[in-house]
């Protein structure tokens, strides 16, 4: 194997999610903390921050926002009274909706603007791989 293969796919990817986030209307921390209660239900912001990998103050700010303009609610913890259980609302997961909508037609305006038919089955498998590295480096 190439030994640039590794860089040259963590860097080109890179950029690709960087210029696909530009396009956002939404801070990226505040994405984030909706694309997980999404995905994975209700969490805590000590839940949220350590899946995020940033301090808790962060999340904290990011939940507020969200709270204040109705996309997250905030009720007690049902097992431990001193923690709060945050849960997406339905206008935080149509708001979610909206921002990943607004993103895959971007990336598939820039697909049908630069790449030939061929290049695009050709990209087809290449996510077909990219899933499988993503599941392997999960596991």
């Amino acid at each position: 194997m190439d030994d640039t293969l590794a860089e040259d796919l963590r860097q080109a990817i890179g950029a690709l999610v960087r210029a696909v986030r530009a396009v956002d209307s939404m801070p990226g921390g505040e994405a984030a903390v909706l694309g997980y209660l999404d995905r994975d239900g209700p969490q805590t912001t000590a839940d949220l921050a350590q899946r995020r990998r940033v301090s808790h103050q962060s999340v904290a700010k990011s939940v507020k926002d969200l709270i204040d303009a109705g996309l997250v609610s905030a009720t007690a913890h049902p097992e431990d009274g001193r923690k709060v259980l945050l849960r997406i609302t339905a206008a935080g997961r149509r708001t979610l909706r909206q921002q990943r909508d607004h993103r895959s037609a971007s990336l598939h305006t820039a697909i049908d603007d630069v790449l030939t038919a061929r290049e695009q089955r050709q990209l087809r498998e290449c996510t077909r791989l990219l899933n499988r590295l993503t599941d392997h480096l999960n596991r």
